[in-house]
């Protein structure tokens, strides 16, 4: 189903190039002949540092045809950083395009990695075998690019069972023409949104990503391409949504949000500017392939807080503990209702981070993966997050998550955007900040805001220290790093609270 290179049509809709699935044979054969000039064994890793094309794709088979494994990193990333990723997964090549910035060119030579160009291909006659099933295929880093890095290793066996639970859960029909505007160098753009449609014949439109003037225009995009299928993450939605067209040919039939609980508010408003119910809240961890729980059937329920249903070929328990020292035992497993930690059991889990037992031993224990969520299993089964565990804000003892504060906000009219974190607090341990975009950031929209808030948050879920931005900062990813913006924000003044909700004017 997937080595035998009965993929879909290429197309990137931006700048007008396609590719024919006769077409992608010849690119791929190429550039095996071009990988076995230069002496490209199987295991060996080579760099991706570019993505989002066609020629990313070529490159993709082409190393898997050969055995090989291949490591995408974002562009986007500083000499420095480029180097601590080459120290950590020791490339014996990489492929390089015409975006890419001479720093990295520099920074790949100073770490002698050799580097070509992806025009650069060979004789289209060249053969190889196929990769088997437990060669290594991916690494994709997760974090640590100016650290310890931490890569996450997918085997061809685990990627296959990632592929075989999405398409035992929602079949092949509502993927027939995909658009992925997400980055290619991480799980849910690249194994889910692109290579599970694209792999089994399916047609893949490609658009560089995060790009405004690209999400603005995304309605006449869809309609133009005739998309039947796209997923993105909450950042993208909200932009869409508040800026964008909607699309009007109606050839949506099913669309996905991931990387951060949804809320309901926002949910329906997808649902509402796609034109189709069918809006999921996909649960995906890069560990386990990415997509691993979601709606299928049910996809037009009602929407709820951080929903989000059931798993696609994985096990998913809440537990009380998040030891993974010892084995997990039945009374660990928390009732109905209760919130705990969300623990994860499928075929489709990571070989392990790169060369880091240690970091993978406090992860997996006995199969079960760690996830790091905090969430429930309700009435009926299904996944409800409630954020992460490292996100938890304890206020003397009252836990508190962000992702509740940030959902009430998000469903005040004059928000755009919104950020909630932990604050050090001499008198409770710690204390709520928030960062929120106002489209008009007067005091009256703030009293209105912070009214809104104490109608619908328990008064010590109330942030106590507020910072007005223009922008929440996001990973290259598109996902909100509570640190980060907690960063970002104390380094600027707050917003003097007591003066505006007193009615005072500014001194």
């Amino acid at each position: 189903m997937y080595f035998d290179l009965n993929v879909g049509n290429l197309a990137e809709p931006i700048s007008g190039r396609s590719w024919t699935r006769q077409e992608i044979q010849g690119q791929v054969a190429r550039r095996v002949a071009r990988f076995q000039r230069h002496g490209l064994l199987r295991g060996d890793r080579v760099f991706l540092p570019f993505g989002n094309s066609l020629e990313f794709f070529a490159e993709l088979l082409a190393i898997w045809k050969l055995g090989a494994c291949a490591v995408p990193i974002d562009a986007r990333l500083t000499a420095f950083e480029i180097k601590t990723l080459v120290a950590a997964a020791q490339p014996r090549l990489a492929v390089l395009d015409h975006l890419t910035e001479a720093m990295i060119r520099q920074a790949l030579a100073d770490a002698g990695v050799p580097a070509f160009e992806t025009t650069e291909t060979g004789d289209e006659e060249a053969t190889a075998g196929l990769s088997q099933l437990d060669d290594d295929a991916l690494i994709l880093f997760t974090s640590g690019s100016t650290g310890a890095p931490k890569g996450v290793v997918h085997t061809h066996r685990s990627l296959r069972a990632r592929w075989m639970g999405i398409h035992d859960q929602l079949g092949l029909v509502p993927f027939a023409r995909s658009l992925c505007l997400l980055p290619t160098h991480f799980g849910h753009g690249l194994i889910c949104n692109c290579l599970y449609p694209w792999l089994a014949g399916q047609d893949l439109f490609i658009t560089p990503p995060f790009r405004p003037e690209i999400i603005m225009r995304l309605g006449r995009l869809i309609d133009d391409n005739r998309i039947t299928f796209m997923s993105s993450v909450p950042a993208i939605w909200k932009l869409a949504t508040k800026l964008g067209k909607p699309p009007q040919a109606g050839t949506l039939q099913r669309v996905h949000c991931g990387s951060a609980p949804l809320s309901a508010h926002a949910w329906e408003e997808i649902r509402t500017w796609t034109g189709t119910r069918n809006v999921c809240n996909a649960y995906g961890i890069t560990e386990t392939g990415s997509w691993v729980a979601g709606l299928s059937e049910d996809a037009d329920c009602a929407a709820e807080d951080g929903l989000i249903g059931v798993g696609w070929g994985a096990v998913i328990k809440v537990l009380r503990t998040s030891d993974t020292e010892r084995p997990l035992r039945p009374d660990d497993e928390c009732a109905t209702g209760e919130s705990g930690f969300v623990w994860l059991n499928t075929p489709a889990l990571m070989k392990g981070y790169f060369q880091r037992d240690d970091l993978t031993a406090l992860a997996v224990s006995e199969g079960w993966f760690l996830t790091g969520d905090i969430g429930f299993i309700d009435e009926r089964g299904r996944l409800v997050l409630r954020g992460r565990e490292r996100d938890e804000i304890n206020k003397g003892g009252m836990k508190i998550y962000p992702a509740d504060i940030d959902t009430v906000v998000e469903r005040f009219a004059g928000a755009s955007d919104v950020c909630t974190f932990a604050l050090d607090d001499e008198i409770y341990g710690q204390a709520v900040g928030l960062a929120v975009v106002l489209g008009n950031p007067e005091d009256a929209t703030i009293r209105a805001l912070y009214e809104w808030m104490k109608s619908q948050l328990a008064e010590h879920k109330m942030p106590v220290r507020w910072w007005v931005i223009d922008e929440i900062p996001r990973t290259s990813r598109g996902k909100i790093n509570r640190d980060a913006v907690k960063a970002f924000c104390v380094t600027r003044d707050a917003l003097d609270l007591s003066r505006i909700l007193d009615g005072e004017k500014p001194r």
